[in-house]
């Protein structure tokens, strides 16, 4: 399968917001407003849809939410101990470091949610939502961590109001009670979920900045190479350690090889850290999602057999 070629239509409109925001008067302060609504409604609209409309088997998924949790346990652990590797420590400032660490295990879900679509349908929709809802509230917890202990911030001020927390543990309490929604319903939910896909992805082109990855390099290299190198062999590990196979081990490498979150800057200027720099790291982290990506799903071939 020429898994470039399926990655393009979804990679064209992260130029294609790029090019708008850069070359029309559809410019910075306009996408800006388009990102905060994709992230404050309807993202969360999507990502509640996603994980109400099938009943979860959790026996089915167990096996699927250990490994993408392990996975994601491993790199945030990476992430915390890049100050000590060999040939960083003492290369790296600690406050860089906390600002920037978030970028090495959180991942765009925008782009996630558009390519298990493409990939895998409603099947691949349910699987990565059913990651999206354990990860998001780990690895925000994760990004928020390091950030609150530098500077002087509500550790669980900044969870709380993290829409998309809300919206994810809303759908699988939701989920486990029983909710369906009502048919009604659907068709303009199902809209909401389908602009929220392309309007974030134009969003994320939008957003992408380049002016201040010179500062700490050591730093962006070591960042991104967790991001974009290690996680999808760690998810390749995990996928042999637990058994997974078909859809559930071609999504869980998907989930691997995303681009980073594309409020990493948003969260890190926030906070009062170095939201340019981080910015820049988000916008080459989403440059090398095209490398990346078909890298991780090109390890199918190594995938057990059932």
């Amino acid at each position: 399968m020429n898994y470039a070629q399926l990655l393009f239509p979804d990679f064209a409109l992260i130029l294609l917001g790029y090019l708008l925001c850069r070359f029309s008067p559809l410019n910075r302060p306009i996408w800006q407003g388009a990102e905060a609504l994709v992230y404050y409604l309807l993202f969360p609209v999507l990502l509640f849809h996603s994980i109400v409309k099938s009943p979860l088997d959790w026996a089915a998924t167990s096996s699927l939410i250990a490994a993408g949790v392990t996975s994601g346990l491993v790199g945030i652990a990476l992430a915390y101990s890049l100050p000590w590797w060999p040939g960083l420590r003492h290369h790296i400032s600690t406050r860089d470091h906390a600002g920037a660490a978030q970028v090495a295990f959180r991942f765009n879900s925008f782009i996630g949610l558009a390519l298990a679509d493409r990939l895998a349908g409603a099947q691949g929709l349910l699987f990565i939502s059913v990651l999206i809802g354990f990860c998001v509230p780990m690895f925000n917890i994760a990004a928020v961590w390091p950030m609150t202990r530098e500077g002087q911030h509500s550790f669980w001020g900044q969870l709380i109001r993290n829409p998309l927390i809300v919206a994810t543990v809303c759908g699988l309490c939701a989920n486990l009670l029983g909710f369906r929604m009502p048919t009604w319903l659907e068709p303009p939910v199902a809209r909401i979920g389908a602009a929220s896909i392309a309007l974030g992805l134009m969003s994320a082109g939008a957003g992408m900045q380049l002016g201040l990855l010179t500062h700490a390099k050591r730093l962006s290299v070591g960042v991104l190479g967790i991001r974009h190198l290690l996680q999808p062999l760690i998810a390749l590990g995990a996928i042999h350690v637990f058994g997974l196979q078909g859809e559930q081990a071609l999504v869980l490498l998907l989930f691997s090889a995303l681009p980073t979150a594309s409020t990493c800057y948003v969260l890190a200027a926030r906070m009062g850290y170095n939201g340019p720099y981080v910015a820049g790291l988000v916008t080459l982290s989403t440059i090398l999602g095209v490398l990346s990506l078909p890298y991780a799903l090109s390890l199918t071939s190594l995938l057990p057999t059932p």
